[in-house]
Protein backbone atom coordinates (compact mmCIF):
# COMPACT_ATOMS: atom_id res chain seq x y z
CA UNK A 1 0.00 0.00 0.00
CA UNK A 2 1.11 3.59 -1.09
CA UNK A 3 1.61 5.95 1.58
CA UNK A 4 0.50 9.78 1.09
CA UNK A 5 3.55 11.66 2.43
CA UNK A 6 2.74 13.85 5.57
CA UNK A 7 2.19 17.66 4.90
CA UNK A 8 4.92 19.33 6.82
CA UNK A 9 3.67 21.71 9.55
CA UNK A 10 3.20 25.68 8.35
CA UNK A 11 6.18 27.97 9.15
CA UNK A 12 5.76 30.43 12.25
CA UNK A 13 5.60 33.04 9.54
CA UNK A 14 3.02 31.57 7.10
CA UNK A 15 -0.09 33.78 6.17
CA UNK A 16 -2.75 33.72 8.68
CA UNK A 17 -5.45 32.93 5.86
CA UNK A 18 -6.67 29.57 7.08
CA UNK A 19 -9.11 27.99 9.94
CA UNK A 20 -5.90 27.88 11.85
CA UNK A 21 -5.47 31.21 13.04
CA UNK A 22 -8.67 30.33 15.35
CA UNK A 23 -6.15 28.74 17.57
CA UNK A 24 -2.89 30.18 17.05
CA UNK A 25 -1.08 32.36 19.61
CA UNK A 26 0.08 36.10 18.28
CA UNK A 27 3.25 37.38 19.98
CA UNK A 28 3.26 41.67 20.50
CA UNK A 29 5.68 42.05 17.39
CA UNK A 30 3.44 39.65 15.29
CA UNK A 31 0.82 41.45 16.43
CA UNK A 32 2.06 44.86 15.54
CA UNK A 33 3.71 43.96 12.55
CA UNK A 34 -0.03 41.98 11.62
CA UNK A 35 -1.71 45.41 12.07
CA UNK A 36 0.91 47.69 10.03
CA UNK A 37 0.03 44.77 7.22
CA UNK A 38 -3.50 45.31 7.53
CA UNK A 39 -3.28 49.04 7.44
CA UNK A 40 -1.45 48.83 4.49
CA UNK A 41 -3.55 46.57 2.98
CA UNK A 42 -6.79 49.59 2.75
CA UNK A 43 -7.98 48.43 6.14
CA UNK A 44 -8.05 51.66 8.03
CA UNK A 45 -10.92 51.94 9.57
CA UNK A 46 -11.16 54.74 12.47
CA UNK A 47 -7.20 55.72 12.04
CA UNK A 48 -7.65 58.51 9.51
CA UNK A 49 -10.35 59.82 11.57
CA UNK A 50 -8.20 59.83 14.71
CA UNK A 51 -5.27 61.31 13.10
CA UNK A 52 -7.23 64.14 11.35
CA UNK A 53 -8.95 64.88 14.97
CA UNK A 54 -5.12 65.00 16.69
CA UNK A 55 -4.47 67.27 14.13
CA UNK A 56 -7.39 69.14 14.26
CA UNK A 57 -6.95 69.99 18.12
CA UNK A 58 -2.86 70.62 17.54
CA UNK A 59 -4.28 73.07 15.24
CA UNK A 60 -7.09 75.42 16.63
CA UNK A 61 -4.85 75.30 20.04
CA UNK A 62 -2.07 76.99 18.61
CA UNK A 63 -4.86 79.50 16.92
CA UNK A 64 -6.76 79.98 19.64
CA UNK A 65 -6.39 80.55 23.07
CA UNK A 66 -9.52 79.48 24.32
CA UNK A 67 -9.98 76.16 22.46
CA UNK A 68 -8.61 74.35 25.22
CA UNK A 69 -10.08 75.96 27.78
CA UNK A 70 -12.68 73.80 30.12
CA UNK A 71 -15.34 75.93 29.37
CA UNK A 72 -15.07 75.39 25.88
CA UNK A 73 -14.17 71.51 26.04
CA UNK A 74 -17.22 71.04 27.96
CA UNK A 75 -19.27 73.03 25.75
CA UNK A 76 -17.57 71.20 22.78
CA UNK A 77 -18.98 67.79 24.45
CA UNK A 78 -23.10 69.13 24.24
CA UNK A 79 -22.35 71.25 20.36
CA UNK A 80 -21.98 67.80 18.68
CA UNK A 81 -23.85 65.65 21.11
CA UNK A 82 -27.24 65.45 18.90
CA UNK A 83 -25.64 65.02 15.27
CA UNK A 84 -23.49 62.29 16.93
CA UNK A 85 -26.19 60.21 17.93
CA UNK A 86 -27.92 60.67 15.15
CA UNK A 87 -24.71 59.06 13.38
CA UNK A 88 -25.11 56.20 15.64
CA UNK A 89 -28.72 55.45 14.18
CA UNK A 90 -27.03 56.10 10.58
CA UNK A 91 -24.37 53.90 11.27
CA UNK A 92 -26.77 51.07 11.33
CA UNK A 93 -28.25 51.61 7.87
CA UNK A 94 -25.20 51.70 6.00
CA UNK A 95 -23.82 49.02 7.46
CA UNK A 96 -26.55 47.38 5.55
CA UNK A 97 -25.15 49.41 2.53
CA UNK A 98 -28.28 51.64 2.63
CA UNK A 99 -28.84 55.44 3.62
CA UNK A 100 -31.36 57.04 5.32
CA UNK A 101 -31.39 60.72 4.36
CA UNK A 102 -34.76 61.44 5.99
CA UNK A 103 -33.13 60.38 9.57
CA UNK A 104 -32.52 64.53 10.13
CA UNK A 105 -36.27 65.49 9.45
CA UNK A 106 -37.48 62.49 11.65
CA UNK A 107 -35.42 63.37 14.15
CA UNK A 108 -37.05 66.98 13.88
CA UNK A 109 -40.78 65.52 13.59
CA UNK A 110 -39.97 64.04 16.99
CA UNK A 111 -38.88 66.83 18.26
CA UNK A 112 -42.06 68.88 17.39
CA UNK A 113 -44.35 66.54 19.37
CA UNK A 114 -41.74 66.44 22.35
CA UNK A 115 -41.80 70.37 22.18
CA UNK A 116 -45.60 70.54 21.34
CA UNK A 117 -46.97 68.28 23.89
CA UNK A 118 -44.87 70.28 26.59
CA UNK A 119 -46.12 73.79 25.58
CA UNK A 120 -49.84 72.63 25.32
CA UNK A 121 -49.50 70.79 28.54
CA UNK A 122 -50.20 67.79 26.85
CA UNK A 123 -53.41 68.48 24.91
CA UNK A 124 -52.25 67.49 21.14
CA UNK A 125 -55.63 67.56 19.73
CA UNK A 126 -55.70 71.23 20.54
CA UNK A 127 -52.32 71.56 19.64
CA UNK A 128 -52.79 70.37 15.94
CA UNK A 129 -56.67 70.22 15.57
CA UNK A 130 -58.74 67.74 14.69
CA UNK A 131 -57.61 66.79 11.47
CA UNK A 132 -53.73 66.73 11.84
CA UNK A 133 -54.75 64.89 15.15
CA UNK A 134 -56.36 62.01 13.44
CA UNK A 135 -54.03 62.18 10.52
CA UNK A 136 -50.90 61.87 13.07
CA UNK A 137 -52.74 58.88 14.80
CA UNK A 138 -53.78 57.05 11.36
CA UNK A 139 -49.68 57.44 10.83
CA UNK A 140 -48.86 55.43 14.21
CA UNK A 141 -51.37 52.76 13.52
CA UNK A 142 -50.12 51.84 10.18
CA UNK A 143 -46.76 52.15 11.18
CA UNK A 144 -47.48 49.83 14.04
CA UNK A 145 -49.66 47.60 11.22
CA UNK A 146 -46.27 47.65 8.91
CA UNK A 147 -43.97 46.80 11.95
CA UNK A 148 -46.34 43.73 12.64
CA UNK A 149 -46.10 42.41 8.82
CA UNK A 150 -42.64 42.82 9.39
CA UNK A 151 -42.39 40.90 12.44
CA UNK A 152 -40.38 43.60 14.23
CA UNK A 153 -42.08 43.13 16.84
CA UNK A 154 -40.94 46.66 19.04
CA UNK A 155 -41.74 48.78 16.35
CA UNK A 156 -45.15 47.95 17.10
CA UNK A 157 -45.62 48.31 20.64
CA UNK A 158 -44.40 51.62 20.68
CA UNK A 159 -46.15 52.93 17.68
CA UNK A 160 -49.42 52.22 19.46
CA UNK A 161 -47.95 53.09 22.58
CA UNK A 162 -47.51 56.39 20.83
CA UNK A 163 -51.17 56.70 20.08
CA UNK A 164 -52.32 55.68 23.70
CA UNK A 165 -49.87 58.77 25.00
CA UNK A 166 -51.19 61.37 21.89
CA UNK A 167 -55.06 60.27 23.30
CA UNK A 168 -54.89 59.99 26.67
CA UNK A 169 -54.19 63.60 27.45
CA UNK A 170 -51.16 63.53 29.99
CA UNK A 171 -50.29 66.96 31.78
CA UNK A 172 -46.70 67.86 30.27
CA UNK A 173 -44.07 65.59 31.80
CA UNK A 174 -40.62 65.43 30.23
CA UNK A 175 -40.18 61.82 30.42
CA UNK A 176 -43.95 61.05 28.89
CA UNK A 177 -42.79 63.77 25.82
CA UNK A 178 -38.83 61.73 25.96
CA UNK A 179 -40.82 58.26 25.50
CA UNK A 180 -43.34 60.18 22.83
CA UNK A 181 -40.34 61.52 20.51
CA UNK A 182 -39.31 57.62 20.82
CA UNK A 183 -42.55 56.50 19.84
CA UNK A 184 -42.54 59.16 17.01
CA UNK A 185 -39.41 58.25 15.96
CA UNK A 186 -39.65 54.55 15.94
CA UNK A 187 -42.83 54.64 13.99
CA UNK A 188 -41.14 57.04 11.28
CA UNK A 189 -38.43 53.97 11.01
CA UNK A 190 -41.07 51.22 10.88
CA UNK A 191 -42.51 53.21 7.33
CA UNK A 192 -39.26 53.50 6.06
CA UNK A 193 -38.09 50.31 6.10
CA UNK A 194 -41.04 48.63 4.82
CA UNK A 195 -40.68 51.01 2.12
CA UNK A 196 -37.40 49.96 1.34
CA UNK A 197 -37.54 46.28 2.35
CA UNK A 198 -40.65 44.98 1.83
CA UNK A 199 -41.82 47.11 -0.93
CA UNK A 200 -38.11 46.77 -2.65
CA UNK A 201 -37.86 51.00 -3.54
CA UNK A 202 -34.83 52.32 -3.57
CA UNK A 203 -33.42 53.97 0.42
CA UNK A 204 -31.96 57.20 -1.51
CA UNK A 205 -35.64 57.74 -3.50
CA UNK A 206 -37.04 56.76 -0.12
CA UNK A 207 -35.90 58.81 1.99
CA UNK A 208 -35.69 61.91 0.05
CA UNK A 209 -39.04 61.91 -0.58
CA UNK A 210 -39.69 61.30 3.18
CA UNK A 211 -37.09 64.01 3.99
CA UNK A 212 -39.59 66.55 2.50
CA UNK A 213 -42.36 64.81 3.54
CA UNK A 214 -41.14 65.18 7.60
CA UNK A 215 -40.01 68.70 7.00
CA UNK A 216 -43.49 69.36 6.17
CA UNK A 217 -45.13 67.49 9.13
CA UNK A 218 -42.14 70.30 11.28
CA UNK A 219 -43.85 73.08 9.46
CA UNK A 220 -47.42 71.85 10.00
CA UNK A 221 -46.68 71.17 13.60
CA UNK A 222 -45.26 74.54 14.31
CA UNK A 223 -46.34 77.14 11.99
CA UNK A 224 -43.75 79.32 9.55
CA UNK A 225 -41.79 81.41 11.47
CA UNK A 226 -43.24 79.69 14.66
CA UNK A 227 -41.03 78.13 17.54
CA UNK A 228 -41.77 76.18 20.50
CA UNK A 229 -39.81 77.06 23.86
CA UNK A 230 -38.84 74.13 26.09
CA UNK A 231 -36.18 75.63 27.79
CA UNK A 232 -38.31 76.31 30.70
CA UNK A 233 -38.58 72.36 31.49
CA UNK A 234 -35.72 72.36 34.02
CA UNK A 235 -35.79 68.45 33.03
CA UNK A 236 -36.08 68.80 29.31
CA UNK A 237 -33.07 72.08 29.54
CA UNK A 238 -30.77 69.73 31.92
CA UNK A 239 -30.39 66.96 29.26
CA UNK A 240 -28.19 69.22 27.12
CA UNK A 241 -27.42 71.67 29.58
CA UNK A 242 -27.11 69.83 32.86
CA UNK A 243 -23.82 68.40 34.60
CA UNK A 244 -23.40 65.72 37.10
CA UNK A 245 -22.21 66.29 40.73
CA UNK A 246 -18.43 65.64 41.24
CA UNK A 247 -19.14 62.43 43.22
CA UNK A 248 -21.10 62.02 40.32
CA UNK A 249 -18.67 62.06 38.12
CA UNK A 250 -16.27 59.81 39.65
CA UNK A 251 -18.90 57.31 39.87
CA UNK A 252 -19.97 57.65 36.24
CA UNK A 253 -15.75 57.47 35.83
CA UNK A 254 -15.75 54.37 38.01
CA UNK A 255 -18.61 52.40 36.02
CA UNK A 256 -17.29 53.09 32.45
CA UNK A 257 -13.41 52.60 33.44
CA UNK A 258 -14.41 49.83 35.68
CA UNK A 259 -17.03 47.88 33.14
CA UNK A 260 -14.62 48.22 29.89
CA UNK A 261 -12.16 47.04 32.06
CA UNK A 262 -13.99 44.03 33.47
CA UNK A 263 -15.58 43.11 29.66
CA UNK A 264 -12.04 43.41 28.35
CA UNK A 265 -9.67 41.56 30.44
CA UNK A 266 -12.73 39.16 30.67
CA UNK A 267 -13.08 38.20 27.27
CA UNK A 268 -9.25 38.38 26.62
CA UNK A 269 -9.03 35.90 29.70
CA UNK A 270 -11.51 33.27 28.41
CA UNK A 271 -10.13 33.35 25.31
CA UNK A 272 -6.64 32.61 26.65
CA UNK A 273 -8.65 29.53 28.48
CA UNK A 274 -10.21 28.33 25.23
CA UNK A 275 -6.68 28.24 23.15
CA UNK A 276 -8.36 30.93 20.64
CA UNK A 277 -6.29 33.58 19.07
CA UNK A 278 -6.58 36.91 20.68
CA UNK A 279 -4.46 40.53 21.01
CA UNK A 280 -1.35 39.59 23.42
CA UNK A 281 -1.80 40.41 26.62
CA UNK A 282 0.62 43.35 27.19
CA UNK A 283 -1.39 45.43 24.44
CA UNK A 284 -4.93 45.02 26.01
CA UNK A 285 -3.38 45.85 29.55
CA UNK A 286 -2.14 48.45 27.95
CA UNK A 287 -5.18 49.78 26.00
CA UNK A 288 -7.28 49.30 29.29
CA UNK A 289 -4.93 51.26 31.19
CA UNK A 290 -4.62 54.27 28.70
CA UNK A 291 -8.40 54.54 28.53
CA UNK A 292 -8.45 54.62 32.09
CA UNK A 293 -5.65 56.93 32.55
CA UNK A 294 -7.10 59.64 29.72
CA UNK A 295 -10.89 59.27 31.40
CA UNK A 296 -9.43 59.98 34.95
CA UNK A 297 -7.66 62.99 33.60
CA UNK A 298 -10.87 64.04 31.85
CA UNK A 299 -12.82 63.64 34.79
CA UNK A 300 -10.71 65.47 37.03
CA UNK A 301 -10.59 68.59 34.68
CA UNK A 302 -14.16 68.59 34.03
CA UNK A 303 -15.29 68.90 37.74
CA UNK A 304 -13.05 71.90 38.43
CA UNK A 305 -14.94 75.17 38.29
CA UNK A 306 -15.06 76.24 34.79
CA UNK A 307 -17.29 79.13 35.16
CA UNK A 308 -16.34 82.54 33.88
CA UNK A 309 -18.72 84.32 36.08
CA UNK A 310 -16.89 84.43 39.54
CA UNK A 311 -19.87 84.70 41.23
CA UNK A 312 -21.61 81.22 39.30
CA UNK A 313 -20.03 77.79 39.80
CA UNK A 314 -20.55 75.28 36.59
CA UNK A 315 -18.35 71.86 37.28
CA UNK A 316 -18.95 68.23 36.58
CA UNK A 317 -19.15 66.19 33.72
CA UNK A 318 -22.14 66.87 31.21
CA UNK A 319 -25.49 65.13 31.20
CA UNK A 320 -24.68 64.26 27.32
CA UNK A 321 -21.19 62.48 28.17
CA UNK A 322 -23.16 58.93 30.00
CA UNK A 323 -26.29 59.56 27.93
CA UNK A 324 -23.84 59.33 24.86
CA UNK A 325 -21.75 56.19 26.32
CA UNK A 326 -24.67 54.41 27.33
CA UNK A 327 -25.94 54.33 23.30
CA UNK A 328 -22.03 53.74 22.43
CA UNK A 329 -22.19 50.67 24.48
CA UNK A 330 -25.47 49.59 24.16
CA UNK A 331 -25.18 49.78 20.07
CA UNK A 332 -21.65 48.39 20.32
CA UNK A 333 -22.74 44.63 22.25
CA UNK A 334 -25.98 44.69 19.50
CA UNK A 335 -23.62 44.86 16.50
CA UNK A 336 -20.91 42.74 18.22
CA UNK A 337 -22.10 40.13 20.83
CA UNK A 338 -25.43 39.40 19.40
CA UNK A 339 -27.04 37.39 16.35
CA UNK A 340 -28.95 40.63 14.99
CA UNK A 341 -25.62 42.52 14.72
CA UNK A 342 -24.07 39.54 13.06
CA UNK A 343 -26.47 39.30 10.37
CA UNK A 344 -26.49 43.16 10.11
CA UNK A 345 -22.86 42.61 8.86
CA UNK A 346 -23.82 39.55 6.83
CA UNK A 347 -26.27 41.62 5.01
CA UNK A 348 -24.58 44.29 4.52
CA UNK A 349 -21.34 42.13 3.46
CA UNK A 350 -23.21 40.16 0.82
CA UNK A 351 -27.21 40.02 0.17
CA UNK A 352 -27.56 36.87 -1.34
CA UNK A 353 -25.01 34.57 0.55
CA UNK A 354 -26.70 36.08 3.85
CA UNK A 355 -30.31 34.98 2.05
CA UNK A 356 -29.19 31.44 1.08
CA UNK A 357 -27.71 31.16 4.47
CA UNK A 358 -31.01 31.35 6.36
CA UNK A 359 -31.36 35.15 7.20
CA UNK A 360 -34.12 37.05 6.82
CA UNK A 361 -33.05 39.45 4.70
CA UNK A 362 -35.76 41.92 4.76
CA UNK A 363 -36.78 41.89 8.29
CA UNK A 364 -33.03 43.07 8.60
CA UNK A 365 -33.02 45.40 6.25
CA UNK A 366 -35.98 46.70 7.32
CA UNK A 367 -35.24 47.02 11.19
CA UNK A 368 -31.96 49.30 10.36
CA UNK A 369 -34.60 51.86 9.34
CA UNK A 370 -36.66 51.53 12.87
CA UNK A 371 -33.25 51.82 14.83
CA UNK A 372 -31.79 55.06 12.91
CA UNK A 373 -35.19 56.83 13.23
CA UNK A 374 -35.46 55.55 16.72
CA UNK A 375 -32.19 56.83 17.57
CA UNK A 376 -32.93 60.03 15.66
CA UNK A 377 -35.75 61.03 17.79
CA UNK A 378 -33.20 60.48 21.04
CA UNK A 379 -30.46 62.45 19.50
CA UNK A 380 -34.07 65.52 18.77
CA UNK A 381 -34.36 65.92 22.51
CA UNK A 382 -30.29 66.38 23.12
CA UNK A 383 -30.29 68.86 20.27
CA UNK A 384 -33.49 70.64 21.05
CA UNK A 385 -32.14 70.69 24.88
CA UNK A 386 -29.54 72.81 23.32
CA UNK A 387 -30.93 75.12 21.74
CA UNK A 388 -33.92 75.22 24.06
CA UNK A 389 -36.50 74.89 21.47
CA UNK A 390 -37.32 73.89 18.10
CA UNK A 391 -38.11 75.83 15.01
CA UNK A 392 -39.74 74.85 11.19
CA UNK A 393 -35.75 73.93 10.45
CA UNK A 394 -35.08 71.26 13.03
CA UNK A 395 -33.23 68.15 11.52
CA UNK A 396 -32.81 70.16 8.68
CA UNK A 397 -30.23 69.80 5.77
CA UNK A 398 -27.23 70.75 7.99
CA UNK A 399 -28.41 67.92 10.78
CA UNK A 400 -28.65 65.24 8.20
CA UNK A 401 -25.52 66.05 6.16
CA UNK A 402 -23.47 66.34 9.57
CA UNK A 403 -24.64 63.30 10.82
CA UNK A 404 -23.73 61.15 7.80
CA UNK A 405 -20.57 62.61 7.39
CA UNK A 406 -19.75 62.07 11.14
CA UNK A 407 -20.44 58.21 10.64
CA UNK A 408 -18.38 58.26 7.23
CA UNK A 409 -15.63 60.48 8.65
CA UNK A 410 -15.09 57.96 11.78
CA UNK A 411 -14.71 54.76 9.32
CA UNK A 412 -18.11 53.50 8.87
CA UNK A 413 -18.26 52.68 4.78
CA UNK A 414 -21.02 53.99 2.29
CA UNK A 415 -20.21 50.54 0.95
CA UNK A 416 -22.11 48.03 3.62
CA UNK A 417 -20.64 45.85 5.82
CA UNK A 418 -18.00 48.03 7.31
CA UNK A 419 -18.36 50.23 10.51
CA UNK A 420 -18.65 50.58 14.07
CA UNK A 421 -20.91 52.71 16.49
CA UNK A 422 -17.52 54.05 17.92
CA UNK A 423 -16.88 55.88 14.31
CA UNK A 424 -19.90 57.76 14.65
CA UNK A 425 -18.74 59.18 17.99
CA UNK A 426 -15.02 60.06 16.56
CA UNK A 427 -16.42 61.55 12.86
CA UNK A 428 -18.67 63.47 15.11
CA UNK A 429 -16.58 64.94 17.11
CA UNK A 430 -14.22 65.73 14.39
CA UNK A 431 -17.14 67.79 12.83
CA UNK A 432 -17.82 69.43 16.34
CA UNK A 433 -14.18 70.73 16.56
CA UNK A 434 -14.17 71.95 13.16
CA UNK A 435 -17.60 73.80 14.01
CA UNK A 436 -16.06 75.19 17.46
CA UNK A 437 -12.53 75.77 16.23
CA UNK A 438 -13.82 77.77 13.11
CA UNK A 439 -16.30 79.53 15.46
CA UNK A 440 -13.71 80.83 17.48
CA UNK A 441 -11.68 81.98 14.89
CA UNK A 442 -14.68 84.39 13.83
CA UNK A 443 -14.88 82.55 10.63
CA UNK A 444 -18.21 83.12 8.86
CA UNK A 445 -20.93 80.36 7.90
CA UNK A 446 -19.54 80.06 4.56
CA UNK A 447 -15.58 78.79 5.64
CA UNK A 448 -17.34 76.49 7.87
CA UNK A 449 -19.46 74.70 5.50
CA UNK A 450 -16.66 74.41 2.79
CA UNK A 451 -13.91 73.27 5.11
CA UNK A 452 -16.95 70.75 6.59
CA UNK A 453 -17.94 69.15 2.89
CA UNK A 454 -13.96 69.06 2.52
CA UNK A 455 -13.35 67.11 5.32
CA UNK A 456 -16.42 64.87 4.51
CA UNK A 457 -14.69 64.61 0.64
CA UNK A 458 -11.46 63.04 2.10
CA UNK A 459 -13.35 61.03 4.27
CA UNK A 460 -15.27 59.81 1.58
CA UNK A 461 -11.91 59.33 -0.66
CA UNK A 462 -10.35 57.41 1.73
CA UNK A 463 -12.78 54.94 2.19
CA UNK A 464 -13.46 54.63 -1.83
CA UNK A 465 -9.38 54.08 -1.74
CA UNK A 466 -9.15 51.71 1.17
CA UNK A 467 -11.56 49.52 -0.17
CA UNK A 468 -9.78 49.29 -3.16
CA UNK A 469 -6.90 48.41 -1.81
CA UNK A 470 -8.34 45.94 0.32
CA UNK A 471 -10.41 44.56 -3.18
CA UNK A 472 -6.91 44.14 -4.86
CA UNK A 473 -4.96 42.86 -1.57
CA UNK A 474 -7.97 39.62 -1.85
CA UNK A 475 -7.44 39.51 -5.79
Amino acid sequence: MTQTPTAPPPSSGAAITDFGIDTTAMSTSEAVRDYLARLRAGQLGSVPALLGLVALVVMFSMLSDVFLSLHNVANLLAQGAGQTIIAMGIVFVLLVGEIDLSAGTASGAAGAVLAMHYVEDGNLLGGMGSTVFLLFNAALVLAAVLAAVLRIWAGTVLSLLGVVLTGAGLAANPWVEILLALCVGTAIGCITGFLVARIGMPSFVVTLALFLTWQGVILQFIGEGGVLGISTSPVLNAVANGNLSTLGSWLLFAVAAGGYAAATLTGHLRRLRRGLVTRPTPLVVCKVATLAVFGAVATALLTVNRSPNPSVVISGVPYVVPIVLGLLVLGTYVLNRTRYGRHIYAVGGNREAARRAGIDVTRVRASVFVVCSSVAALGAVVYSSKVGSVDPQAGGLNTLLFAVGAAVIGGASLFGGRGRVSDAVIGGTVLAIVANGLGLLEQPAAVVSIVTGLVLLLAATVDAVSRRRAGNAVR
